[in-house]
């Protein structure tokens, strides 16, 4: 009887144990969504009860950082001029990013809205979370801000990970570009982002900031305007040593090489007039380390040729 009751014992107990193995292998195989919390650049709290699974993006710069994380996948849809990297040309319109389509994002459905502070209309935004989507505004006005949205954008996505492996590989390859030329001796810069009107950047632009990891110095960088108007004349006048420009494609502006016309001006004297592709230093995605050491070279180049002009 005794026997009997061990053996009925050792049942029970291989009854339980095998039963607590199945529940805890259910329990593996159904993902968990535990809700996140991001605070936006606007300062305002964002909490999604899950990982973003539908995004739209109101930014092209967005949307390729995204991709760079990892989770283009989970956009459904964007702007237009959204063409980086290939796949990201596939993804549904809605509207220009300064010009928005409002009744195509809500049909969307999306779980997350991520907007561009200066560059998206505040109205149609506002609208939008007024119409209950979530939406995560970014601002990224300096070059480390690219890693931070990296950061950002994976918790959001549920890719805290991938975000942060990107973001670090983005701060070291920026390090780098410290360390090499943040010592040389400066160089004083025009950049012209449009020819009419004739438009530059000030100080709070992300190419300010790039100039400065490269040894430039921004000529009109105490314009706190974003993208402030000049005249010919202040350019004249403040007499840089190189002018860049990016246009409206790869192609080196037709408009640059008409500084010519001034052959007293120290850029056009040594012949430092450089194109970059806007795509390499206007958008705040990862490729504007591109950008930025493309610059470094063209300010690098203005240098050596310093001793034949002395």
């Amino acid at each position: 009887m005794m026997a009997n009751r061990g053996g009925s014992h050792r049942g029970v107990k291989d009854c339980v144990r095998f039963c607590v193995c199945i529940l805890l292998g259910v329990m593996s195989s159904v993902p968990v969504h535990a809700g996140v919390t991001v605070t936006d650049d606007r300062g305002q709290v964002l909490r999604l009860a899950h990982p973003a699974r539908r995004i739209v993006s109101l930014a092209p710069n967005v949307a390729e950082t995204l991709f760079a994380i990892g989770a283009g996948s989970r956009l459904v849809g964007a702007v237009d001029y959204t063409d980086y990297p290939a796949a990201a040309k596939k993804i549904p319109r809605v509207g220009s990013y300064s010009h928005l389509d409002l009744e195509a994002i809500v049909a969307l459905k999306p779980d997350l809205v991520i907007a561009w502070e200066t560059g998206n209309p505040p109205a149609q935004v506002d609208r939008l979370r007024a119409l209950g989507l979530p939406v995560y505004v970014t601002e990224p006005g300096h070059i480390d801000d690219v890693a931070r949205d990296m950061e950002r954008y994976g918790v959001l996505a549920g890719l805290a990970d991938s975000g942060r492996q990107a973001a670090t590989t983005f701060r070291n390859r920026l390090a780098d570009l410290r360390h090499r030329y943040g010592g040389r001796p400066p160089v004083r810069t025009f950049y012209q982002i449009w020819k009419d009107p004739l438009m530059t950047v000030g100080g709070p632009q992300i190419i300010t900031d790039a100039l400065k990891i490269c040894g430039g110095e921004n000529i009109f960088g105490a314009l706190r305007q974003m993208a402030p108007t000049v005249t010919v004349e202040s350019v004249l006048a403040a007499n840089p040593e190189v002018i860049v420009a990016s246009g409206d494609s790869e192609a080196r502006p037709r408009w640059l090489d008409e500084w010519r016309r001034w052959p007293r001006l120290t850029a056009v004297k040594r012949d430092n007039l450089y194109a970059i592709p806007p795509d390499l230093i206007q958008r705040h995605t990862p490729r504007i380390l591109d950008g930025t050491g493309r610059l470094c070279d063209a300010l690098e180049n203005a240098r050596s040729k310093r001793d034949r002009f002395r």
